[in-house]
């Protein structure tokens, strides 16, 4: 496996992360699931306060005693849950930021972590107090870097022009490829690496799609994403699948330090980790997914 370094941190990180919000909530599962991951060569866990209300850093927690120091360890804040309270809130409060980490620390069971991320943002947030927030608690030795998830551009360049953020975490395949004119060329001049979200979006970009292709996907309607898997398919035929095409087109870009492909079961975790060992995008396959995908109105995606 394949690792990249974040950032200009010094975390070096499976290219093939696991993204633990789809382990479910069954302990002795997810668990197995997460051995797994870490004896075939990931090093690179991000989960959340937020999944299953701190249930999935349990989890985590549990999993990887005795796996500590191997692990690169990530996690999220910023979405507030009180008890007798619906839903959750977002709170990017400084305040809430450095109570909350110690309720992670402790579901987590270690008294650190790698990456802390902010679990959204917008530009009406106290941004100046959220990274102090981070700041503080890297001081403190609770945190050893910081990152954000984050969809929004304008966010994610203000974070990168006010902070010392290693990292965005954000949703970027051939079918999503917003990043590519949004940030990936900021993030690369800045040293700041991006976690891929979502590289095979929602399932379409599988060999096994069809289906899930059928209720559309963004700008794209059926037909559109029936024709470009059909390409794509043909594309990979006796070198990949599409899976790893989909993986392996979000890693060519040099910003991308590892994508997070979500796994419920032993067969889609060991078929993720295939994709480190797939047949790279050569230059001219690059340019042909880039080509088709534009042509399917990547401009209305913006």
């Amino acid at each position: 496996m394949k690792h990249n370094r974040l950032g200009k941190s010094e975390l070096y990180i499976s290219e093939i992360g696991l993204g633990c919000m789809s382990l479910g909530t069954d302990k002795v599962k997810a668990t197995a699931l997460v051995h797994e991951a870490i004896e075939k060569g990931i090093n690179f866990l991000d989960t959340a306060d937020l999944y299953d209300e701190g249930l999935n850093e349990e989890i985590i927690g549990e999993a990887i005693k005795g796996k500590r120091a191997d692990i690169v360890l990530a996690t999220k804040v910023g979405n507030r849950w009180e008890k007798g309270k619906a839903g959750w809130s977002w709170d990017p409060s400084k305040a809430y930021i450095k109570s909350a980490v110690k309720d992670s620390l402790r579901r987590l069971q270690t008294d650190y972590i790698d990456l802390y991320q902010l679990h959204g943002g917008t530009l009406d947030d106290p941004i100046s107090e959220t990274i102090e927030a981070f700041e503080e608690l890297k001081q403190e030795g609770l945190i050893r870097y910081y990152g954000i998830s984050s969809i929004r551009p304008n966010v994610i360049r203000e974070y990168v022009e006010r902070s010392n953020i290693v990292s965005v975490m954000s949703q970027y395949s051939i079918l999503d490829r917003r990043p590519e004119e949004q940030i990936l060329p900021l993030l690369e001049e800045k040293g700041i690496s991006l976690i891929a979200r979502g590289p095979v979006a929602k399932g379409i970009l599988t060999d096994n799609g069809a289906v899930k292709a059928e209720k559309g996907y963004l700008d794209y309607d059926k037909e559109e994403l029936s024709s470009l898997r059909d390409v794509l398919l043909e594309m990979g035929e006796g070198s990949r699948d599409l899976a790893h095409t989909a993986i392996r087109y979000a890693l060519a870009n040099p910003a991308v330090a590892a994508v997070i492909p979500g796994a419920s079961s032993f067969e889609q975790l060991l078929h993720n980790i295939a994709a480190s060992e797939a047949l790279q995008l050569s230059p001219a396959e690059l340019e042909a997914i880039k080509r088709l995908s534009k042509e399917n109105r990547f401009e209305q995606h913006r």
